[in-house]
């Protein structure tokens, strides 16, 4: 009766399982490096984010859902991402300038929510 494998042929085996054992490791520490960067900016940009809410409900006395929608539309009208939106807002606590288009949409988001109020 034939052997299946030789002693050669078992190590190789052996260093093929191995490695893909290696391999499989590698890449799910790869996955979770990046799964780590990408919550660690998510993070980050939810403070932001917060803090620039905050801001419109000082504005324009409302709720934090309010504020919440009032960016997403001045973000999705200006075709900016909401984070640079809300950085930009924040921006203006030290003395930098609102970027035109933000400026524009975000007064006509305050006019929109003022209006609705009124109703």
């Amino acid at each position: 009766m034939r052997q299946l494998t030789t002693p050669r042929e078992e190590q190789r085996l052996l260093t093929a399982v191995a490695s893909a054992e290696e391999t499989a490791l590698l890449t799910e520490v790869v996955e979770l490096r990046t799964r780590n960067e990408q919550l660690g900016r998510a993070l980050a940009s939810r403070a932001v984010i917060d803090q620039a809410r905050g801001m419109v409900m000082a504005l324009a006395p409302c709720s934090s859902e309010r504020a919440w929608d009032l960016l997403v539309d001045v973000s999705q009208h200006c075709n900016v991402k909401l984070r640079d939106v809300a950085a930009a807002l924040v921006a203006t606590t030290k003395d930098e300038t609102l970027p035109e288009p933000i400026q524009r949409e975000l007064r006509r988001a305050l006019r929109r929510l003022h209006l609705a109020d009124r109703r």
